[in-house]
């Protein structure tokens, strides 16, 4: 089995986005997975990358923690809403802190780098307040491409799933439901 590790990166504890992590960890519980979490909004660290990669701002523990859970994963679930077509400001903040340059990538010449992360897959769980084909027509799935190509990708991370919500302001009850009857499926479909 995978070690399976399962980041949310909603800032709110009583989102739907934590409902779709709680029954994947709890799919993942109940088939005996080999399993670590991390809600990124309980860390404590400052979001701000304030220099850059010019000078190394040293990592607080709770990084630290999440740079030994990404290392020990085999796979990586990252569970979020779109917002302004990408991610929380506080996900993005935790990415700039933590995927940093030998750590997990690293420049081999200029104009050429190395993903340190080969050997893991993941799967992004996104929910947004728009359908699909609007996200892919309109907007070109802007936020799913700068993070799956431009973020983990990047970082060596293959293959990429993604699995879309939207629009989430329509769904209800029975909707939500159903969707997290397809988390639950997902979750055992990775665990292969």
């Amino acid at each position: 089995m995978k070690n399976i590790l399962v980041i949310n990166g909603h800032p709110d504890a009583e989102s739907f986005n934590k409902q779709i992590s709680k029954t994947y960890i709890q799919t993942l519980e109940n088939a005996g997975a080999a399993l670590r979490s991390i809600d990124i909004r309980n860390l404590d660290f400052n979001p701000n990358l304030q220099y850059g990669y010019r000078k190394r701002t040293e990592l607080e523990p709770d990084l630290l923690q999440a740079l030994k859970d990404i290392h020990w994963s085999d796979h990586l679930v990252w569970v979020y809403p779109t917002w302004w077509l990408s991610m929380p400001a506080l996900m993005k903040g935790f990415i700039d802190r933590v995927f940093l340059p030998g750590i997990t990538f690293r420049t081999i010449e200029k104009g050429k780098s190395e993903g340190l992360l080969k050997g893991k897959s993941a799967r992004i769980i996104t929910t947004a307040d728009m359908t699909r084909p609007e996200y892919e027509e309109i907007y070109r799935s802007s936020g799913l491409v700068q993070f799956k190509t431009g973020i983990l990708e990047y970082c060596g991370i293959s293959p990429v799933e993604t699995t879309y919500i939207g629009p989430v302001y329509d769904l209800n009850e029975k909707s939500k439901k159903e969707w997290l009857e397809e988390i639950s499926s997902l979750a055992i479909k990775d665990l292969s």
